[in-house]
């Protein structure tokens, strides 16, 4: 007589886990197709594999932010091109009005007024376009509103929270009659909590700083290490209706020269030039003399075809940018098919052997699990005589 002893077991026990063990890790390789689950059983390869996955990892959230940000200029894009189309629209609205043919009729000069100030507020509802939830011009504040229109559109109003603030900052742009006949925008606004009021020299000061933010995001696009080869992602409205970029607003050397240059734009802004022809219309049915009239309105037209020109320029620009975002596109995801290939190349398990191999530990652990039956079934019976 003999006696199954616990070591029979134990023995058992430990050979039958090893299988088990290799079943599991042959079956990871055929459902991940990574041949290796850790640097042990392959530190070169292994190491070499987490940096072309880090690599790999960083081109998806390239990926993903380029798609973000290319959909941001395109709405950018399409505000910049309705602008200049309603620009061009109000230009002929002008034109008509300021023949003698047509301006002897004050209803039809209140009519085209009525039409221009509607044009001013379509402008407006550009300039608050949104892309998800935030404003596309709205440069580093995407959640206020930036621009609102007065009724009569003598009143621009520009709302800006910026960064280091915890308060949002208002200026003020209202157009005033000169004493040559002409009209332009005086500048007031509030800033601080609570609220302090701004004089013109301090709010032309906010406007500048506001023009001058920037946004360069790393899209696989210039060097994340030197700021200025990043693309960037900001177009204000303020950049926008005055066609200065923040590059441009931030290389005038001279504050009081640049206050003046932003200025003198913003009276040529788009917004701008049809509310001096707003207030002019407005002066002349009530009662101001025809000839300052179609003179106000000449020079305006003179303006709309420089403006015109600006706003194309910001078009365009941004129609680069989103043209050097596909191509970046188009490049991220040649070195994504790249880095699969590397990474496959390094760390992919053979197909075929991890099946075959897969297929023997599992024959192998099915033949350990009927021996298992055999032993586990006898008893001190089995083996009396």
């Amino acid at each position: 007589m003999r006696v199954t002893s616990s070591a029979t077991y134990r023995n058992y026990t430990n050979s039958v886990n090893d299988v088990h063990s290799s079943l599991n890790k042959s079956m990871n390789k055929v459902t991940t197709g990574k041949a290796y689950e850790s640097a042990a059983d392959n530190p070169l390869a292994y190491y070499e594999g987490k940096k072309i996955d880090d690599q790999y990892q960083d081109i998806l959230s390239k990926l993903s932010l380029t798609t973000d940000v290319k959909n941001r200029l395109y709405q950018q894009e399409l505000g910049a091109r309705s602008i200049q189309t309603t620009l061009s629209e109000a230009k002929i609205k002008i034109e008509y009005i300021r023949s003698d043919s047509n301006n002897g009729d004050m209803g039809i000069v209140g009519t085209t007024r009525d039409a221009l100030l509607q044009k001013q507020q379509s402008m407006i509802n550009d300039l608050n376009g949104q892309y998800q939830n935030f404003y596309i011009f709205g440069g580093s504040d995407t959640n206020t509103a930036p621009f609102s229109l007065s009724d009569d559109g003598m009143e621009l109003t520009f709302t800006h929270k910026f960064a280091d603030d915890n308060f949002a900052t208002t200026m003020k742009m209202t157009l005033k009659p000169q004493d040559d006949g002409s009209y332009k925008y005086e500048f007031s606004g509030t800033t601080g909590n609570p609220a302090q009021s701004m004089d013109s020299d301090e709010t032309l000061d906010a406007i500048m700083r506001a023009m001058k933010e920037q946004g360069p995001v790393d899209v696989g696009y210039g060097t994340i290490s030197d700021r200025s080869t990043l693309l960037d992602t900001y177009t204000g409205g303020l950049n926008l209706l005055t066609g200065l970029s923040s590059n441009a607003v931030n290389a005038m050397n001279d504050p009081a020269q640049a206050k003046k240059e932003i200025e003198d734009r913003l009276n040529k802004s788009p917004i701008g030039l049809i509310g001096q022809a707003v207030a002019a219309a407005d002066n002349y049915m009530n009662g101001g003399s025809k000839g300052d009239f179609t003179s106000t309105l000449g020079k305006v037209m003179d303006t709309m075809t420089e403006t015109e020109h600006s706003v194309s320029t910001v078009y365009s620009d941004l129609g680069n940018k989103y043209a050097l975002l596909e191509k970046t596109e188009d490049k991220l995801n040649t070195m994504k098919l790249d880095l699969t290939k590397q990474y496959k190349d390094r760390l992919g398990a053979n197909p075929y052997e991890a099946i075959t191999e897969m297929f023997s530990y599992q024959q192998s652990y099915n033949a350990a699990l009927k021996v298992g039956s055999q032993i586990m079934s006898s008893s001190l019976f089995d083996f009396m005589r």
